[in-house]
């Protein structure tokens, strides 16, 4: 495998001319992507009967990589945090259900990880950037003064042919929330590669795909200043 791949650098020029289409506005999906996560929202909806989560929170949002972050509530301790990560999930899917799983909470941030699931299916990363964009609308029609922080999609080695996809859609979901009032974006990417520009295997399980306690440790330390952030 080629390292230069894993580059941002390599695309710059493409993304240069992406950016100069006019976008079009963000919209919420038609429907699902998958009618399998109403099982997760049905649990979702017990776990709450059982024990309200607290409003003001900080809510986890997104696939799989969410959804195994087990370790979530130590990682970040005495944070009001509530994990709403559904495996298999695109972005367009927490929008679609983000008055379920987002809304009703009123948080004063929401943390979402998703986009690798979207290129796998076919989404260009055009597309990906205007389903986050979609996504922020969302949750800003009813929570106008939610922060939002998007994590950067992360280079699974599984997915390998994705990659010049994954930088493209980065870079171009950095470039939009740059322009947003209270919209961040967080680079796991880079950190996940070593000094060649590969995937750092130590952060990667036996699937290639999802990450192992020291993927989860270094999200952990990157993840924690947005928290902390009023």
């Amino acid at each position: 495998m080629n390292p230069s791949i894993f580059r941002p650098a390599l695309v710059a020029l493409a993304l240069l001319c992406a950016h100069a289409h006019a976008a079009t506005e963000p919209q919420v999906p038609a429907q699902v992507s998958s009618p399998a996560w109403e099982e997760d929202m049905r649990r979702f909806a017990a776990e709450d009967a059982a024990n309200p989560p607290p409003r003001n929170g900080i809510v986890f949002v997104g696939s799989s990589s969410i959804r195994l972050w087990e370790t979530l509530a130590s990682d970040f301790p005495g944070q009001p945090l509530v994990n709403r990560g559904f495996g298999g999930s695109e972005i367009r899917d927490s929008t679609w259900y983000a008055d379920r799983i987002v809304v009703p909470y009123a948080p004063r941030l929401v943390v979402m990880y998703a986009g690798d699931n979207d290129l796998n299916s076919g989404r260009t990363p055009a597309q990906v950037r205007d389903d986050f964009l979609a996504f922020v609308a969302r949750v800003r029609r009813d929570l106008p003064q939610t922060r939002i922080a998007y994590l950067s999609i992360k280079p699974s080695p599984s997915r390998a042919q994705l990659i010049p996809k994954v930088v493209e859609a980065n870079q171009l979901i950095r470039h939009a929330a740059s322009r947003l009032a209270r919209v961040d974006y967080i680079d796991v990417y880079t950190p996940m590669l070593d000094a060649s520009g590969k995937p750092r295997p130590e952060l990667f399980g036996e699937d290639q795909l999802h990450m192992t306690p020291a993927g989860y440790a270094l999200w952990r330390d990157i993840v924690a200043p947005e928290l902390a952030r009023e």
